[in-house]
């Protein structure tokens, strides 16, 4: 892929704020780009990459983590006797749970890696002030969220145009990087959200791959009552809490793994099953002992291969479903906020400490179903590639006019 854009580094074109296509649709690379030589270019490009990340990155982490540290708060809390100080039943506690989850669905694992360890030592202000562990849970950590997100509203860019600290030439760079990538421009003129949405829907991989990630998040609710569940090891309160760490922290590790090397590769399918049979094989030891360390294992596997499958499976999604860029942003939305209602009725599973039977029989059901969505999608899309190496029309689901002119294909 480099060396088609480095070949296509050295095609001039005159109008580049019009335009970056010829008249037969093919991208062409803006001239200010095309004056570089490959090595001018490639530490262009190196620069550029750099400084996004360096300004992107930090801030998208940082409230992940904080996202994550609000979700694990309120399982920790349980822990320190909310439902006692509340009066709360089990179905009150997993009610306000859920629809708190549901709002704040996406987050880094190292929130839930720290989140037990910062439990540890917030717990020790109970009764300071008159005020309950488990309420300064809630303020230390919700204060410290809501300051952080008024200073990155400042920092964050609303378009990869408008990047803090980037050159013109370097903005030119990162919208070409991209234009090539997706193989067309995006477009704002190209229609309306609710045409957008329409699209989606009309789209089958909209469908496959809401099954794959849809069935995935359904285990991935083990994570929202991850203290809880880990509770029924029979330890106490403080080391429940430290053993709720090591599994996330392996879930990080395994997610840059497995991304780094999808995308390295430029392979999704295995990336993805790989993961989910582990996944399988992980709920499957949960649902069938009750001995502490098959069980710990069983915990230890369950956010390292859900996580690093899914964050493939976004990947996936995000490549198949491209363009034009209306139906790539109704997609993403409706895929999104489809695959998270797991969090508010995923809740209700996890009772009968300390087996949980009903959660993680669901959950090996749930494994399987989205090892058979991806295996369906794999195969529907290496067809779609078959139909565009042959040049047989695909339909209206299939990749634009733009993006077959240039030579887009679907990875696998």
């Amino acid at each position: 892929m480099e060396e088609e854009k480095h070949d296509g580094v050295f095609t001039h074109h005159e109008d580049i704020d019009k335009s970056h296509r010829d008249v037969d649709g093919h991208l062409i690379c803006p001239a200010e780009l095309a004056g570089l030589s490959a090595e001018e270019y490639s530490r262009l490009s190196r620069t550029a990459t750099l400084k996004m990340d360096l300004v992107i990155m930090p801030c998208l982490v940082i409230m992940y983590i904080l996202n994550y540290l609000d979700r694990q708060s309120i399982a920790s809390a349980k822990l320190a006797n909310i439902e006692k100080d509340l009066n709360m039943s089990d179905v009150d506690y997993q009610t306000s749970f859920a629809f708190r989850t549901a709002i704040l669905y996406s987050g880094s694992q190292l929130g839930n890696a720290f989140g037990g360890l910062f439990a540890i030592g917030i717990l020790e202000l109970d009764g300071e002030h008159g005020i309950e562990g488990w309420r300064w849970l809630f303020l230390v950590e919700g204060v410290l969220t809501i300051g952080l997100a008024i200073a990155f509203a400042f920092i964050l860019p609303n378009s990869n145009q408008k990047v803090l600290g980037l050159t013109a030439l370097e903005t030119k760079w990162v919208q070409w990087n991209l234009e090539s990538d997706l193989g067309q421009q995006d477009n704002a003129e190209e229609g309306t959200a609710w045409k957008g949405l329409i699209m989606a829907i009309r789209d089958p991989k909209t469908w496959l791959f809401t099954g794959i990630l849809y069935s995935t998040y359904i285990v991935g609710t083990v994570s929202n009552f991850f203290p809880t569940v880990v509770s029924g090891l029979g330890y106490d309160r403080n080391k429940t809490y430290g053993l709720t760490a090591p599994p996330f922290i392996l879930c990080v590790i395994c997610m840059l793994i497995n991304g780094f090397h999808s995308d390295k590769t430029k392979e999704r399918f295995y990336h993805i099953i790989g993961p989910l049979a582990i996944t399988l094989i992980a709920n499957i030891i949960a649902v069938s002992t009750l001995n502490i360390a098959a069980r710990y294992l069983a915990m230890m596997l369950l956010p390292a291969s859900f996580y690093a499958a899914s964050i493939v499976i976004l990947s996936w999604i995000t490549g198949s479903l491209s363009q034009p860029a209306i139906k790539r942003a109704s997609a993403i939305a409706f895929i999104n906020s489809l695959c998270n209602t797991p969090n508010i009725w995923g809740s209700y599973l996890y009772y009968s400490s300390p087996r949980y039977l009903t959660a993680f029989v669901v959950n090996v059901a749930a494994s399987a179903l989205a090892i058979a969505f991806a295996v369906v999608s794999r195969i529907y899309l290496g067809r779609q590639n078959s139909k565009l190496d042959r040049g047989v029309p695909v339909g209206k689901s299939g990749p634009t006019d733009a993006q077959i002119a240039n030579g887009f294909r679907y990875i696998l």
